[in-house]
């Protein structure tokens, strides 16, 4: 069995991730960050694409006050070895699948994996980690990543913090296109809840 894929998306109202020039720090408050941070320590991996590294140098890691934390794997799909060797996640504890040649990233373990139309075969990623015993990755960025896994059927679930800004058409969205030519092939989910989090909505969902 794959391992579980859960969604993390922090947006405007409207869906978007960062402005037009790529601002994206922070759209969602404090309370969000703290819940997104609980969310990273229930999981055993957190999975973002290379762009995500490249424009926010994350360091990817479950971070909570008063008690440590086990530290989830942390993941890149980097289709052509792009992410910087002195990048956050290029060290510790982490993971860079590739369909390059693979070649070392500071001490980040490089595999190779199957391609899909040039970049990472989603599924291929997930039997990866799983080989690694890994059981649930949480992915958190970016749109291209969560398009991916959403057009393969392999987001299960859903927790999407929603932030009272608009930020327009010309915004970055939080999921990239999703090839539909009609609704009924659009993901479906079942919301489970929706409470406040600070100023911000909190929506949870599972797939149907």
């Amino acid at each position: 069995m794959r391992p579980q894929v859960t969604l993390k998306l922090a947006t405007s109202l409207d869906g978007r991730i960062a402005t037009a020039s790529g601002e994206s720090r922070w759209i969602t408050g404090e309370s969000a960050r703290l819940e997104g941070h609980r969310l990273r320590a229930a999981h055993d991996a957190i999975l973002v694409g290379v762009e995500t590294v490249l424009a926010d140098d994350p360091e990817l890691t479950a971070r909570l006050p008063g008690r440590p934390v086990d530290q989830p794997l942390r993941v890149v799909l980097d289709s052509r070895l792009r992410t910087p060797a002195t990048s956050k996640v290029a060290h510790g504890d982490s993971l860079i699948l590739t369909v390059a040649e693979p070649a070392p990233v500071g001490t980040a373990v490089v595999e190779r994996v199957e391609a899909e139309d040039g970049r990472p075969s989603v599924a291929a990623g997930l039997s990866a980690l799983k080989r690694r015993g890994v059981t649930s990755v949480l992915i958190e960025g970016g749109g291209q990543v969560a398009a991916s896994f959403l057009r393969a059927g392999l987001v299960d679930r859903l927790e999407w913090f929603r932030a009272p800004i608009l930020l327009g058409g010309e915004g970055r969205p939080c999921v990239a296109a999703l090839a539909l030519s009609r609704l009924s092939d659009a993901p479906r989910f079942r919301r489970l809840a929706a409470e406040p989090c600070g100023d911000d909505l909190w929506e949870r969902y599972e797939r149907l």
